[in-house]
């Protein structure tokens, strides 16, 4: 294996080391994480809709499970019927209840 064709490593490349952290930090040092924003609010969406499989899909997890306000940044309002739209598409067979590697 030669060694002319590799590229540059972590440090040639700037990515690594002290200083060089893209987070946002406060001026006593700590880790500010950015705010999560409902997407059902900044595309306006009254309503979320049952047969948009699309956009629901995002918000379930590999294993087949309803993803958390927390984790998805989703509203409390968009929350509660985000979930309700997820089991009707699920009754209606538009989404699976389980992944596909957990079922017999």
């Amino acid at each position: 294996m030669s060694f002319e064709n590799r590229g540059p490593g972590p440090r040639e490349q700037g990515a690594g080391g002290a200083g060089q952290d893209r987070r946002p930090r406060r001026p006593g040092g700590r880790y500010v994480p950015r705010r999560k924003v409902c997407l059902f609010c900044v595309d306006k969406v009254g309503h979320v809709d049952y047969k948009d499989i699309g956009r629901l899909g995002r918000y379930v997890s590999d294993r087949g499970k309803i993803e958390s306000r927390r984790k998805m940044g989703t509203c409390a309002k968009h929350q509660r019927s985000l979930a309700v739209a997820l089991k009707r598409a699920r009754h209606l067979a538009l989404l699976p209840y389980t992944a596909g590697h957990i079922r017999p």
